[in-house]
């Protein structure tokens, strides 16, 4: 089965199980909302948005490149096996997305020969960024316009995204060289707070606490 309808399909049971009472209910997190939106740590948010585009009719291909990935999905037109679109996924942070990850984009659409990209992400740009994107076949879609494609899908594949993207712990980073969460600590000269990978000091990757709101 295709990676993201196993997403699905996961989402879609999960509304099941939830029909039977739980022994230790967890908080609701209510309806889609931009609150919600920019809870989701930065693998969930690029899953979600995979399975967003299947449902909406494309093939999609995740691409494992990390937190700040140049690309992290290759978005397919219906009925094709080749990529149309080069699609990367910004998780929120405290600041609006500026233009240099647009410029990475364009570079990786160049270097595969793609004429489109698509920059997704929970937050805003700045206008720079909705400046250069559009002058480079770059679409720029920031957290109300996804909002507004959630909403625009059928309610039960809708409730099923939710479902799967508030499943277990959707706060905390997954570390991107070793696929567990990441753990809060602070640096010992500035007191700075940052996520580190929990198996350090085998994995150093980090963090910056700003990708969590």
């Amino acid at each position: 089965m295709n990676p993201v309808l196993q997403i699905v399909a996961s989402a879609l049971a999960a509304i099941k199980r939830s029909a039977a009472p739980a022994s230790r209910p967890k908080p609701d997190p209510g309806p889609w909302s931009p609150a919600l939106l920019k809870q989701l740590e930065w693998r969930r948010f690029e899953e979600l948005c995979a399975a967003c585009l299947e449902i909406e009719g494309y093939a999609v291909r995740v691409a494992r490149t990390g937190a700040d990935g140049v690309v992290d999905i290759h978005m397919c037109e219906a009925g094709s096996d080749q990529p149309s679109t080069l699609v990367q996924c910004k998780a929120w942070d405290a600041y609006r997305v500026g233009v240099e990850p647009v410029r990475r984009l364009r570079a990786a659409m160049a270097a595969s020969r793609i004429g489109k990209g698509m920059l997704v992400s929970s937050g805003r740009f700045t206008p720079e960024a909705a400046d250069y994107a559009g002058k480079q076949s770059i679409r720029l879609v920031d957290g109300s316009a996804f909002l507004a494609r959630l909403a625009a899908l059928p309610p039960d594949k809708s409730l099923a995204l939710l479902k799967f993207a508030t499943q277990g712990d959707y706060l905390t980073p997954t570390c991107p060289a070793c696929s567990v969460k990441m753990v809060s600590r602070k640096s010992t000269r500035q007191g700075r707070k940052f996520w580190g990978c929990r198996n350090y000091p085998q994995c150093k990757q980090t963090l910056p606490a700003l990708m969590t709101p």
